[in-house]
């Protein structure tokens, strides 16, 4: 059966504290994962996603595919590993615009990830894969599992996307850089943040977008936080602003975009329309707390620009 997307990566639990980490501090526990995020804003617009990846024999791991089940992924072939536990990450909210990450995931089962693991998936029945430099810096395993990924998926004729998703906390960038080059003869498109675009492109912007789009990529998206963003392809290029929400808590809004971006490709639309629908689930993460919780479902979109800030639907 032909799945939309795949994407595969961590799946982590998140414990949220609303200030410092200390003793006594209340913490609330969630899922988490740059992967896992997209899957789950993808099936809310009603596309056909699975997440595959490794979870622990443990209480989280259990937790984690189970909400993913519920949220409409398919989760048929995660691994579950009796030898390793769940990777987990902390989050403290240490103002209103600064949040500190700590993680948990050395030796995690998600970074015990192996191209064993996609054995049995027929890229024949996918028809785009989703990947992210986070899976690639977790372990050579986990690294060697993307690239097989991307390669069996681009021979395969399926659409593959990459989010650069650079976290300093796990590599450094001349690592990533080395690293993520590798994968771009096989990837359809690449989505990197403004400051994330010179891992895998040298030279001004224009001229590093160009370099790009000479191979097989097809489109390249920047992320430009509150400056909003670009789209890229053989059509020249589209630029779309951030939507005027009111934001409290921008963790996710990078999965949110990419979420978007492949609905809207999904759905056939133009680039301009593919941008907005990005920028739109971008602003539902930041206007929302947690990582993925308020994300949008189809009926919802384009609730963000037909009603005035702090109304109430009625």
């Amino acid at each position: 059966m032909t799945v939309d997307v795949l994407t595969i990566g961590e799946a982590l639990v998140s414990f949220r504290s609303p200030g410092p980490l200390m003793f006594g501090a209340a913490l609330t526990p969630g899922l988490a994962g740059a992967e896992s995020n997209v899957a789950i804003g993808l099936a809310r617009l009603g596309h056909s996603v699975e997440w595959l990846g490794r979870v622990g024999d443990d209480a989280f791991g259990g937790e984690a595919v189970r909400t993913l089940r519920a949220e409409g992924v398919e989760v048929d072939r995660v691994v579950v590993d009796d030898t390793a536990p769940t990777g987990l990450m902390f989050l403290e909210q240490r103002t209103a615009d600064l949040t500190r990450v700590e993680y948990h995931r050395a030796g995690s089962a998600g970074s015990r990830l192996s191209p064993e693991d996609i054995d049995l998936v027929d890229f024949e029945d996918v028809r785009a894969l989703h990947v992210t430099g986070i899976t690639t810096a977790l372990s050579a395993p986990a690294a060697a599992t993307v690239q097989a990924a991307v390669q069996q998926a681009s021979a395969a004729g399926a659409f593959v996307s990459l989010d650069v998703n650079h976290r300093a906390r796990l590599w450094a960038r001349d690592e990533a850089a080395a690293a993520l080059r590798h994968l771009l003869p096989h990837l359809s498109l690449l989505i990197a943040s403004d400051d994330e675009l010179d891992l895998v492109s040298t030279g001004p912007e224009d001229e590093a977008v160009a370099a790009l789009l000479g191979g097989r990529i097809e489109q390249v998206a920047i992320k430009r936080g509150a400056d909003g963003a670009s789209l890229f392809t053989s059509e020249g290029r589209v630029d779309a602003p951030a939507r005027r929400v009111t934001a409290i808590d921008t963790v996710g809004a990078g999965d949110a975009f990419c979420a978007g971006l492949l609905s809207g490709l999904l759905d056939g639309l133009d680039p301009a329309g593919r941008l907005d629908r990005a920028a739109q689930l971008g602003a539902w993460a930041v206007s929302t707390y947690g990582d993925w919780q308020g994300l949008p479902r189809r009926r919802d979109l384009g609730d963000l620009a037909t009603h005035r800030p702090g109304e109430t639907i009625r």
